[in-house]
């Protein structure tokens, strides 16, 4: 969605792509290029439960899919979630522990709710990037400051009438979260058990890659449904026989193609 990372000024078109756990893909859909990604989430999932006759479905998605609205709308039509959380601010149940301890490798805090809970765990590798990313970013916007760098867009340069400044306070912030990640979810399975489905993400983001790359599912040279629809099920084909070829081959589509090359004919 969005605009063409080719810098094409056709129209866009928005692609929903229902995976399994393993990165599989079950279904594909088209939606108008200016319908945001969130209003394509429940059609979508309705279509295949009732398609498949499916009890219940649990989505998993990160954060950028999913408001509070939507986790509510996907709530009330019967559906369990596992998203990541947004850290706009610092979540008081890690502030309140971090008054009186610093979080070891892979701890876990809970903020429950009456309809949810958020399962915070800090990792320590985690943090090492993070605080990697800080450094470097505060070094960017200290260079920014003092007129060494162009005066672009920095995430801790506060820009004021009277001048450019360090935004000393969202970089306390981010460190003081630095190592965290939060996972929101309606489920009652063990907290581990939700951090480790939410990880399978991996495999959705895959098969997207792998869509959009190996198999060029853009740019689509079609104006009209019924042709659009018709490239995007190829893809969908192709791309289901490239995940069943990397599980049981355990190599890269690429490497599989690169080692099929020199073959001239088989019989299959």
């Amino acid at each position: 969605s969005g605009l063409s990372k080719e810098r094409r000024l056709e129209p866009q078109i928005v692609v929903g792509l229902l995976v399994d756990q393993t990165g599989f893909p079950l279904s594909v859909h088209s939606f108008e290029g200016n319908t945001a990604e969130t209003k394509t989430i429940l059609p979508v999932l309705e279509e295949f439960r009732l398609e498949h006759r499916l009890p219940r479905m649990t989505v998993v998605a990160d954060a950028a899919m999913m408001s509070l609205k939507n986790l509510t709308a996907l709530a009330a039509a019967g559906y369990t979630y596992i998203v990541g959380s947004r850290l706009t601010k610092i979540p008081y149940a890690i502030a309140e522990y971090q008054k009186t301890g610093n979080l070891t490798d892979r701890q876990i805090v809970v903020d429950s709710h009456s309809d949810y809970r958020i399962v915070y765990q800090y990792k320590e590798k985690r943090a090492s990037l993070d605080l990697k990313n800080i450094e470097k970013q505060i070094t960017k916007a200290q260079r920014i400051i003092s007129g060494q760098s162009p005066a672009h867009r920095s995430k801790f340069v506060t820009i004021k009438t009277k001048g450019k400044s360090l935004n000393r306070k969202l970089i306390e912030k981010t460190y003081a979260l630095a190592g965290v990640k939060g996972y929101v979810t309606n489920l009652s399975a063990p907290d581990d058990q939700i951090i480790a489905a939410y990880r399978q993400l991996f495999q959705v983001e895959a098969s997207f890659r792998m869509a959009k790359s190996d198999l060029k599912a853009r740019p689509v040279f079609h104006r009209k449904r019924e042709a659009i629809e018709a490239h995007l099920t190829i893809v969908l084909a192709a791309l289901a026989v490239g995940r069943r070829i990397e599980s049981r081959s355990h190599m890269s589509l690429k490497q599989f193609v690169k080692t099929l090359r020199p073959i001239r004919s088989g019989i299959v």
